[in-house]
Protein backbone atom coordinates (compact mmCIF):
# COMPACT_ATOMS: atom_id res chain seq x y z
CA UNK A 1 0.00 0.00 0.00
CA UNK A 2 0.57 3.74 -0.88
CA UNK A 3 0.19 6.92 -0.03
CA UNK A 4 0.77 9.60 -2.56
CA UNK A 5 1.16 13.08 -3.15
CA UNK A 6 -0.70 15.42 -6.31
CA UNK A 7 1.71 15.97 -9.10
CA UNK A 8 1.60 19.48 -9.98
CA UNK A 9 1.86 18.29 -13.54
CA UNK A 10 -0.95 16.87 -14.23
CA UNK A 11 -3.23 17.91 -16.87
CA UNK A 12 -7.05 19.50 -16.26
CA UNK A 13 -9.56 16.58 -16.51
CA UNK A 14 -11.90 16.29 -18.49
CA UNK A 15 -15.36 17.20 -17.97
CA UNK A 16 -16.42 14.22 -15.20
CA UNK A 17 -19.58 12.19 -15.71
CA UNK A 18 -21.48 12.09 -12.56
CA UNK A 19 -24.37 9.75 -11.32
CA UNK A 20 -25.14 10.75 -7.53
CA UNK A 21 -26.89 8.67 -4.77
CA UNK A 22 -27.93 9.65 -1.62
CA UNK A 23 -29.87 9.32 1.51
CA UNK A 24 -31.13 12.35 1.39
CA UNK A 25 -32.66 12.51 4.89
CA UNK A 26 -31.14 11.08 8.40
CA UNK A 27 -28.87 13.99 8.25
CA UNK A 28 -28.29 17.19 6.29
CA UNK A 29 -24.63 17.56 5.00
CA UNK A 30 -26.21 15.05 1.93
CA UNK A 31 -27.77 18.89 0.86
CA UNK A 32 -24.12 20.51 0.90
CA UNK A 33 -22.97 17.97 -1.25
CA UNK A 34 -25.88 18.23 -3.79
CA UNK A 35 -24.78 21.94 -3.62
CA UNK A 36 -21.39 21.25 -4.26
CA UNK A 37 -22.38 19.35 -7.39
CA UNK A 38 -24.37 21.46 -8.94
CA UNK A 39 -21.54 24.27 -8.31
CA UNK A 40 -19.37 21.96 -10.38
CA UNK A 41 -21.61 21.50 -12.55
CA UNK A 42 -22.12 25.23 -13.12
CA UNK A 43 -18.47 25.47 -13.81
CA UNK A 44 -18.01 22.79 -15.95
CA UNK A 45 -16.26 20.71 -14.31
CA UNK A 46 -18.45 18.07 -14.64
CA UNK A 47 -22.02 16.80 -15.65
CA UNK A 48 -24.93 15.39 -13.52
CA UNK A 49 -26.44 12.17 -15.38
CA UNK A 50 -28.77 11.45 -12.57
CA UNK A 51 -29.63 12.05 -9.16
CA UNK A 52 -30.72 8.93 -7.04
CA UNK A 53 -32.10 8.19 -3.43
CA UNK A 54 -31.28 5.19 -1.60
CA UNK A 55 -33.67 5.81 1.14
CA UNK A 56 -36.81 5.00 0.76
CA UNK A 57 -39.04 7.35 2.70
CA UNK A 58 -41.41 9.51 0.42
CA UNK A 59 -40.37 12.94 0.91
CA UNK A 60 -36.38 11.85 -0.05
CA UNK A 61 -36.94 11.93 -3.68
CA UNK A 62 -38.71 15.13 -3.69
CA UNK A 63 -36.01 16.70 -1.56
CA UNK A 64 -33.40 16.08 -4.04
CA UNK A 65 -36.04 17.53 -7.28
CA UNK A 66 -36.25 20.37 -4.80
CA UNK A 67 -32.40 21.37 -5.38
CA UNK A 68 -31.91 20.51 -8.83
CA UNK A 69 -34.74 22.52 -9.50
CA UNK A 70 -33.52 25.18 -7.52
CA UNK A 71 -29.75 24.84 -9.60
CA UNK A 72 -32.35 25.08 -12.79
CA UNK A 73 -31.84 20.98 -13.72
CA UNK A 74 -35.12 20.44 -13.36
CA UNK A 75 -34.83 17.64 -15.79
CA UNK A 76 -32.11 15.84 -14.38
CA UNK A 77 -33.59 12.14 -13.66
CA UNK A 78 -34.25 10.70 -10.16
CA UNK A 79 -34.74 7.39 -9.12
CA UNK A 80 -35.68 5.67 -5.96
CA UNK A 81 -34.80 2.37 -4.46
CA UNK A 82 -37.13 -0.83 -5.44
CA UNK A 83 -36.50 -2.65 -2.27
CA UNK A 84 -35.38 0.15 0.09
CA UNK A 85 -34.08 -1.07 4.00
CA UNK A 86 -33.95 2.67 5.27
CA UNK A 87 -36.86 4.93 5.20
CA UNK A 88 -36.43 7.43 7.59
CA UNK A 89 -36.07 10.89 7.76
CA UNK A 90 -35.19 13.42 11.07
CA UNK A 91 -37.48 13.79 13.66
CA UNK A 92 -37.34 17.58 12.89
CA UNK A 93 -38.83 17.00 9.19
CA UNK A 94 -36.49 19.02 6.97
CA UNK A 95 -37.67 17.35 4.39
CA UNK A 96 -40.74 18.06 4.43
CA UNK A 97 -40.25 21.57 5.48
CA UNK A 98 -37.78 22.63 2.53
CA UNK A 99 -40.25 20.97 0.14
CA UNK A 100 -43.07 23.16 1.23
CA UNK A 101 -41.45 25.84 1.61
CA UNK A 102 -39.46 26.25 -1.74
CA UNK A 103 -41.59 23.40 -4.12
CA UNK A 104 -44.83 22.92 -2.29
CA UNK A 105 -46.03 20.99 -5.53
CA UNK A 106 -43.97 18.13 -4.95
CA UNK A 107 -45.62 17.25 -1.73
CA UNK A 108 -46.48 13.94 -2.26
CA UNK A 109 -44.70 12.88 -5.36
CA UNK A 110 -44.32 9.23 -5.97
CA UNK A 111 -43.61 8.86 -9.65
CA UNK A 112 -40.42 8.22 -9.96
CA UNK A 113 -38.81 5.34 -11.80
CA UNK A 114 -37.02 2.17 -9.81
CA UNK A 115 -33.51 3.30 -9.18
CA UNK A 116 -31.65 0.49 -10.89
CA UNK A 117 -33.49 0.84 -13.90
CA UNK A 118 -32.67 4.23 -14.15
CA UNK A 119 -28.79 3.48 -13.75
CA UNK A 120 -28.97 0.87 -16.93
CA UNK A 121 -30.64 3.45 -19.07
CA UNK A 122 -27.99 6.21 -17.85
CA UNK A 123 -25.31 4.10 -17.87
CA UNK A 124 -26.33 1.82 -21.35
CA UNK A 125 -26.25 5.38 -23.03
CA UNK A 126 -22.58 6.54 -22.34
CA UNK A 127 -19.33 6.27 -23.67
CA UNK A 128 -17.40 2.93 -22.35
CA UNK A 129 -15.25 3.71 -18.66
CA UNK A 130 -16.86 7.26 -18.74
CA UNK A 131 -18.86 7.50 -15.82
CA UNK A 132 -18.42 8.41 -12.26
CA UNK A 133 -20.71 7.14 -9.25
CA UNK A 134 -20.92 8.90 -6.04
CA UNK A 135 -22.82 7.57 -3.43
CA UNK A 136 -23.42 9.19 0.03
CA UNK A 137 -25.41 6.96 1.36
CA UNK A 138 -26.47 3.51 1.45
CA UNK A 139 -25.25 0.32 -1.08
CA UNK A 140 -28.59 -0.22 -1.76
CA UNK A 141 -29.13 1.25 -5.40
CA UNK A 142 -25.89 -0.65 -6.48
CA UNK A 143 -26.44 -3.80 -5.11
CA UNK A 144 -30.11 -3.88 -6.93
CA UNK A 145 -27.88 -2.62 -10.25
CA UNK A 146 -25.50 -5.53 -10.13
CA UNK A 147 -28.46 -7.90 -10.07
CA UNK A 148 -30.07 -7.18 -12.76
CA UNK A 149 -30.43 -8.93 -15.71
CA UNK A 150 -30.36 -7.61 -19.68
CA UNK A 151 -33.31 -5.35 -20.72
CA UNK A 152 -34.12 -2.92 -23.25
CA UNK A 153 -31.17 -0.91 -22.47
CA UNK A 154 -28.70 -3.30 -22.77
CA UNK A 155 -28.61 -6.95 -23.23
CA UNK A 156 -25.41 -7.51 -20.32
CA UNK A 157 -26.41 -8.27 -16.28
CA UNK A 158 -25.78 -5.28 -13.91
CA UNK A 159 -22.57 -6.36 -13.39
CA UNK A 160 -21.10 -6.57 -16.88
CA UNK A 161 -22.68 -3.08 -17.55
CA UNK A 162 -21.25 -1.37 -14.77
CA UNK A 163 -17.50 -3.47 -15.78
CA UNK A 164 -18.23 -1.73 -19.13
CA UNK A 165 -19.45 2.03 -18.42
CA UNK A 166 -18.38 3.01 -14.94
CA UNK A 167 -14.84 4.60 -14.99
CA UNK A 168 -14.96 4.22 -10.87
CA UNK A 169 -17.27 4.25 -8.07
CA UNK A 170 -16.34 7.11 -4.93
CA UNK A 171 -18.01 6.24 -1.65
CA UNK A 172 -18.89 7.95 1.40
CA UNK A 173 -18.69 4.80 3.45
CA UNK A 174 -16.46 2.94 6.32
CA UNK A 175 -14.04 3.65 8.55
CA UNK A 176 -10.29 3.51 8.35
CA UNK A 177 -8.67 0.96 8.70
CA UNK A 178 -11.51 -0.40 10.65
CA UNK A 179 -14.88 0.54 12.47
CA UNK A 180 -18.60 0.19 11.76
CA UNK A 181 -20.04 2.97 9.59
CA UNK A 182 -23.94 4.12 9.51
CA UNK A 183 -23.82 4.00 5.26
CA UNK A 184 -22.42 0.66 5.35
CA UNK A 185 -24.15 -1.04 8.69
CA UNK A 186 -27.51 0.44 8.07
CA UNK A 187 -27.91 -1.90 4.50
CA UNK A 188 -25.11 -4.52 5.58
CA UNK A 189 -26.44 -7.22 3.00
CA UNK A 190 -26.03 -4.64 0.10
CA UNK A 191 -22.84 -3.38 1.38
CA UNK A 192 -21.20 -6.91 1.56
CA UNK A 193 -22.63 -7.93 -1.82
CA UNK A 194 -21.87 -5.23 -3.41
CA UNK A 195 -18.31 -4.15 -2.24
CA UNK A 196 -16.98 -7.59 -2.57
CA UNK A 197 -18.74 -7.68 -6.24
CA UNK A 198 -17.93 -4.41 -7.73
CA UNK A 199 -15.97 -4.70 -10.69
CA UNK A 200 -14.00 -1.17 -11.13
CA UNK A 201 -12.39 0.84 -8.67
CA UNK A 202 -13.15 2.18 -5.83
CA UNK A 203 -12.48 5.60 -3.37
CA UNK A 204 -13.41 5.79 -0.27
CA UNK A 205 -14.02 8.32 2.10
CA UNK A 206 -13.94 7.33 5.38
CA UNK A 207 -15.76 8.54 8.49
CA UNK A 208 -12.81 10.16 9.38
CA UNK A 209 -12.42 12.24 6.66
CA UNK A 210 -15.62 14.60 7.01
CA UNK A 211 -15.83 13.91 10.57
CA UNK A 212 -13.35 16.62 11.15
CA UNK A 213 -14.23 18.75 8.40
CA UNK A 214 -17.04 21.31 9.75
CA UNK A 215 -18.94 23.40 7.17
CA UNK A 216 -22.87 25.36 6.90
CA UNK A 217 -22.29 28.37 9.34
CA UNK A 218 -21.23 30.71 6.46
CA UNK A 219 -23.78 29.13 4.30
CA UNK A 220 -26.76 29.66 7.01
CA UNK A 221 -25.65 33.27 7.25
CA UNK A 222 -26.76 33.76 3.67
CA UNK A 223 -30.07 35.11 2.39
CA UNK A 224 -32.35 32.23 3.18
CA UNK A 225 -35.40 33.47 1.76
CA UNK A 226 -34.76 31.97 -1.65
CA UNK A 227 -32.02 29.76 -1.38
CA UNK A 228 -32.97 25.95 0.24
CA UNK A 229 -29.33 25.39 0.81
CA UNK A 230 -28.76 27.77 2.92
CA UNK A 231 -32.44 27.56 4.58
CA UNK A 232 -31.85 24.13 5.30
CA UNK A 233 -28.43 24.65 6.70
CA UNK A 234 -30.35 27.69 9.09
CA UNK A 235 -32.90 25.39 10.15
CA UNK A 236 -30.78 22.55 10.63
CA UNK A 237 -28.58 23.85 12.66
CA UNK A 238 -30.59 25.20 14.84
CA UNK A 239 -33.01 22.38 15.58
CA UNK A 240 -31.44 19.05 14.10
CA UNK A 241 -29.57 18.01 17.72
CA UNK A 242 -30.82 19.36 21.15
CA UNK A 243 -28.35 21.83 20.74
CA UNK A 244 -27.94 24.45 18.46
CA UNK A 245 -24.72 23.94 16.66
CA UNK A 246 -22.70 26.08 14.48
CA UNK A 247 -21.26 23.94 12.20
CA UNK A 248 -21.79 20.87 11.09
CA UNK A 249 -19.73 17.52 9.95
CA UNK A 250 -18.91 17.78 6.26
CA UNK A 251 -18.88 13.21 5.18
CA UNK A 252 -20.85 13.37 1.75
CA UNK A 253 -19.33 16.72 0.63
CA UNK A 254 -15.60 15.20 0.63
CA UNK A 255 -16.65 12.40 -1.24
CA UNK A 256 -18.99 14.72 -3.89
CA UNK A 257 -15.17 16.95 -4.18
CA UNK A 258 -13.33 13.67 -4.66
CA UNK A 259 -15.60 12.47 -7.60
CA UNK A 260 -15.30 15.72 -9.31
CA UNK A 261 -11.67 16.84 -8.60
CA UNK A 262 -8.51 15.16 -8.52
CA UNK A 263 -8.57 14.04 -4.76
CA UNK A 264 -4.88 15.08 -4.42
CA UNK A 265 -5.47 18.29 -4.60
CA UNK A 266 -7.01 17.80 -1.15
CA UNK A 267 -5.82 14.70 0.75
CA UNK A 268 -3.39 11.40 0.44
CA UNK A 269 -4.95 8.42 -1.84
CA UNK A 270 -4.03 5.11 -0.09
CA UNK A 271 -4.29 1.87 -1.78
CA UNK A 272 -4.50 -0.37 -3.30
CA UNK A 273 -6.07 -2.66 -0.93
CA UNK A 274 -9.45 -4.49 -0.23
CA UNK A 275 -12.25 -2.70 1.99
CA UNK A 276 -14.06 -5.64 3.23
CA UNK A 277 -17.63 -5.46 5.07
CA UNK A 278 -18.40 -8.27 7.74
CA UNK A 279 -22.30 -9.50 8.09
CA UNK A 280 -22.94 -7.04 10.85
CA UNK A 281 -21.91 -3.68 8.75
CA UNK A 282 -18.00 -3.69 10.53
CA UNK A 283 -15.77 -3.40 7.97
CA UNK A 284 -12.02 -3.27 7.95
CA UNK A 285 -9.07 -3.07 5.75
CA UNK A 286 -7.09 -5.48 4.25
CA UNK A 287 -3.78 -3.62 2.89
CA UNK A 288 -1.90 -7.21 1.37
CA UNK A 289 -4.79 -7.52 -0.86
CA UNK A 290 -5.28 -5.58 -3.92
CA UNK A 291 -8.92 -5.33 -4.83
CA UNK A 292 -8.65 -1.78 -6.55
CA UNK A 293 -9.69 -0.26 -3.41
CA UNK A 294 -8.67 3.01 -1.97
CA UNK A 295 -8.94 5.77 0.60
CA UNK A 296 -8.64 9.29 1.60
CA UNK A 297 -6.08 10.33 4.21
CA UNK A 298 -5.71 14.01 5.72
CA UNK A 299 -3.38 16.47 4.12
CA UNK A 300 -4.43 19.52 5.16
CA UNK A 301 -5.49 21.30 8.16
CA UNK A 302 -9.27 20.53 8.32
CA UNK A 303 -9.99 24.21 8.50
CA UNK A 304 -8.53 24.46 4.80
CA UNK A 305 -10.23 21.90 3.15
CA UNK A 306 -13.83 23.90 5.09
CA UNK A 307 -13.11 26.76 3.35
CA UNK A 308 -12.91 24.65 -0.17
CA UNK A 309 -15.91 22.92 1.03
CA UNK A 310 -17.80 25.82 2.09
CA UNK A 311 -16.99 28.39 -0.86
CA UNK A 312 -18.44 25.69 -3.19
CA UNK A 313 -21.71 25.26 -0.82
CA UNK A 314 -22.40 29.27 -1.30
CA UNK A 315 -22.35 29.17 -5.21
CA UNK A 316 -25.99 30.24 -6.18
CA UNK A 317 -27.47 29.17 -9.79
CA UNK A 318 -26.73 30.38 -12.91
CA UNK A 319 -29.87 31.16 -15.08
CA UNK A 320 -30.08 28.93 -18.21
CA UNK A 321 -31.81 30.34 -21.33
CA UNK A 322 -33.83 27.86 -23.58
CA UNK A 323 -35.21 29.13 -27.30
Amino acid sequence: MSCTLNSTNKSVSEKKKIIFDTDMGPDYDDVGAIAILHALADSTECEILATLSCNGHPSVAPTIETFNRYFNRSDIPIGIPENPIVNTIPSNHWNDSVIAKFQPDLKGKLDYPVAAKLYREVLSSQPDNSVTIVTVGFATNLYELLRTEGDEYSPLSGKELVDKKVKKWVAMAGAFPEGKEFNVMMDPKASVYTFSHWPKPILFSGFEIGNSILTGKRVAEMDSSHNPVAWTYKYNLATYAETPAENRMSWDLTAVLCAVRDPERYFYVCGPGKFIVDDDGYSHWNADTNAGHYFLVHKYPYGKIADILEELMMHEPIKRFTR
